[in-house]
């Protein structure tokens, strides 16, 4: 493996780095006759640019000294990338949405500074209350480096089941799966159809290292050494091991009975599948809940959501999340970083946690805003208007008793035990392993094979690719 930062420098030549202010320049003082521009990076353009924008703006009439504004990036992966040009150029963003696999790049580049250390102690930054001991404890165990914050959670969510009933019930099944032996006697119910071709296979999703990491927690299994590298750094990637065997086997099962709908690797078309009724389950993140749903409302079709199906000879140890968080660039002025974590404050409050999750289906990471959510209050200006771009009230006083499918996501991580496992992995070459996995599966699933000899040899590249990795940073 070529070195980690030398990659990304020499993908990011062609890149454009886009609204970036030099550090040296924010040293001005705020006011609100000459405001400081906090400039974000994220990776939305829909509807949740749309909230985002919004909830700066709300930020700024609150704090007129501070502007947001919002850059939007192709990508987690781009996003990066850009930032170390911008980093060499001396012209970073303020803040940064980094994906929860690009955690220990983060720690190690040096460029970001810990959410704890510009808080230091504080109760409130610049009226913003910090209040971390609200997030839900499998978020904050994530986040959290040494027990301390490294950076401020947002946009959380983790892998779920959706099930078209409407397919389901005309087989006689009346609920979802809820492990992957029920699937499998599902699928074979479901079969008759697939042979007269109504639809197209039981099951589809993406063959996504995401996936594989949920079912290596479920299992109570880390996917790296030293505590998923929680405890010391990772040195080796557990992919040989019993709960990866475990998954491979359970991919090969379901093509080989062709209850799985494949679509090609990075060609992202299980959704289609799902969407036009050829498959009766979908595997897919929390985040889309929304969409999902909508379309479902709109095309009068019954999809139900519930945990991902676990491994039943292992039993249920918890899932991971997904999503990502937001990082604070190290070395700026000091008001201009009390601006950016009072902004984060604000942006992860209770109300707009709970505002959030209603635009997105990420999970809404306070507990006081599933209580809000719980127990609402006309006026609460809540729900986003996708079409208006505004916010407005959310009827009823209950919003995951009348939108169930949002509640799975929070019951899910929450049922979720505090293991190493369920901490999630730390490694720097997180990001070059998905790809490599996601390619294993993929040539024992289409041709078979012994997996513990095939993933023996993965285990041994991937290992290379982190101990030269770690060469550089310790």
């Amino acid at each position: 493996m070529r070195k980690l930062l030398a990659v990304v420098a020499a993908l990011v030549m062609s890149a454009t780095i886009l609204s970036v202010v030099p550090v040296a320049a924010q040293a001005a003082k705020c006011t609100k006759e000459t405001p400081c521009q906090i400039d974000v990076w994220i990776i939305f353009s829909d509807h949740r640019y749309d909230w985002a924008v919004d909830a700066g703006n709300r930020f700024s009439e609150k704090h007129p000294e501070f502007k947001i504004n919002f850059v939007q990036q192709k990508s987690y992966d781009e996003s990066i990338k850009n930032y170390v040009l911008a980093k060499e150029q001396n012209q970073v963003p303020t803040i940064v949405q980094t994906y929860e696999i690009g955690t220990q790049f983060s720690l190690d580049s040096g460029y970001f500074k810990f959410a704890d250390d510009i808080i230091n102690g504080r109760s409130d930054v610049l009226g913003e209350p910090v209040n971390f001991d609200d997030i839900i404890p499998v978020i904050r165990n994530y986040y959290t480096v040494n027990g301390k914050w490294a950076s401020v959670p947002w946009n959380t969510s983790t892998a779920i089941t959706y099930s078209n009933m409407d397919i389901l019930n005309k087989v006689g099944i009346t609920e979802p799966p809820k492990t992957w032996g029920e699937m499998m006697a599902d699928c074979a119910k479901l079969q008759p159809l697939v042979d007269s071709k109504e639809i197209d296979g039981c099951a589809t999703w993406e063959i996504d290292d995401w996936y594989f990491e949920q079912w290596m927690a479920q299992q109570n299994e880390t996917l790296v050494n030293n505590d998923n590298g929680r405890s010391a750094r990772a040195t080796e990637v557990r992919v040989d091991s019993e709960g990866a065997l475990n998954i491979i086997k359970f991919y090969q099962e379901m093509y080989a009975k062709k209850y799985y709908v494949y679509t090609g690797l990075g060609k992202n078309g299980s959704s289609q599948v799902f969407s036009t009724g050829k498959a009766a389950f979908f595997f897919n993140s929390s985040a889309g809940a929304r969409g999902i749903m909508a379309a479902a409302a709109e095309q009068k079709v019954n999809i139900v959501t519930s945990p991902l199906v676990y491994n039943e000879a292992k039993g249920y140890t918890g899932n991971i999340l997904g999503g990502a968080t937001m990082w604070i660039s190290d070395g700026l002025d000091k008001e201009v970083e009390d601006g950016a974590m009072a902004f984060l404050l604000f942006f992860s409050n209770t109300e707009n946690s709970a505002s959030w999750h209603t635009a997105s289906g990420y999970v809404a990471i306070r507990q006081s805003a599933l209580e809000l959510l719980q127990n609402l209050k006309p006026g609460n200006n809540i729900l986003w208007n996708i079409e208006k771009k505004t916010r407005e009230d959310i009827p009823g006083t209950n919003w995951f008793k009348d939108n169930p499918a949002f509640q799975t996501a929070t019951d899910q991580l929450n049922a979720s035990k505090d293991t190493p496992a369920t901490r999630g992995a730390l490694l720097g070459t997180f990001v070059e392993t998905r790809p490599i996995i996601n390619k294993a599966v993929e040539e024992l699933m289409l041709n078979g094979g012994d997996p513990a000899a095939y993933m023996a040899n993965v285990k041994t590249q991937l290992d290379q690719m982190l101990q030269e990795y770690n060469d550089l940073h310790t």
